[in-house]
């Protein structure tokens, strides 16, 4: 079954960026609600940058976010210092999870220190030699992956359930290189790894259909569909959260479902042929 952690409170909204800048608590509140009424299990939370020029309303919105829900605020911030006024402000009993611990941010690791955290953790990056790097291929996502997440239960005393390894979805618009099916052949190598029984696997799915039209060929809606193709083919390799919008359906697609089927075609391309068959997703004919 697939979960959904809601994430709309982030100004990338329009909506949510002129609650935002308009300080306005009681509308973050309504957004908050909103989501778990319509079935998130958790809320991402960020009030992008704001949150490290004024730590003041940042804890003033997460104190007013826990006023109005009771579900687990997952801190979307890759800062240590705003990850720590965000723990620090949350006082509600459902346990937080940190949200973009990588392999080259790993001093994050010193907030599990201040209350017991689940942990979302960025497989889309590595550390080599000291530097970070980008992860492209199926094989630097799930060895990322899974060394961090093993990391993190052998020297943190995590349990598997608590770590969430964040596989990255792309915008299919941009996708040349095969990022979103070096995505789900990672999905499945650490949905089937032994050692790795428990865990989480999750993506934003929003991104995928980033400066898309909104409309297929057919006159249905396209970035809805994108989601669902992607669910359809991940859910059953072990992807069990999705980082979406929670009134957006997840709802596996039927086989012969227009949408899903290019979006299969696109998967196996790469350069310009992949970007020929997006096209394809809403252009007739």
């Amino acid at each position: 079954m697939i979960e959904v952690i809601g994430d709309r409170i982030n100004p990338g909204f329009k909506a949510t960026r002129a609650l935002v800048e308009a300080s306005d608590l009681a509308g973050l509140q309504a957004l908050a609600v909103k989501q778990v009424e319509a079935g998130a299990v958790a809320l991402d939370f960020t009030i992008g940058p704001r949150g490290k020029s004024d730590p003041g309303f940042l804890a003033e919105a997460i104190k007013a976010a826990q006023a109005a829900v009771n579900v687990p605020l997952c801190f979307d911030y890759p800062d240590i210092a705003v990850q720590r006024v965000c723990l620090e402000a949350y006082a509600a009993d459902k346990t937080p999870i940190i949200n973009s611990l990588a392999e080259t941010r790993w001093e994050m690791t010193e907030l599990l220190k201040i209350r017991p955290c689940r942990v979302m953790l960025m497989a889309s990056e590595r550390l080599e030699d000291g530097v970070g790097r980008p992860n492209k291929t199926c094989e630097e996502i799930a060895s990322t992956g899974k060394r961090a997440a093993l990391r993190l239960m052998r020297e943190h005393g995590l349990a598997a359930v608590d770590i969430l390894i964040d596989v990255s979805v792309s915008a299919l618009v941009a996708d040349t290189v095969g990022l979103n099916r070096a995505a789900l052949e990672a999905i499945g190598r650490l949905g089937s790894d032994g050692e790795l029984g428990g865990i989480h696997i999750s993506g934003g799915l929003t991104n995928i259909g980033q400066q898309l039209p909104p409309k297929a060929a057919d006159g249905s809606d396209l970035k809805r569909q994108l989601e669902r193709a992607f669910v359809t083919l991940a859910a059953p390799l072990g992807f069990d959260t999705v980082l979406g919008t929670p009134w957006h359906s997840f709802a596996p697609l039927p086989e012969d479902n227009a949408v899903l089927a290019q979006f299969r075609r696109i998967l196996e391309l790469s350069g310009t042929d992949a970007m020929r068959a997006v096209r394809k997703l809403y252009r007739p004919g």
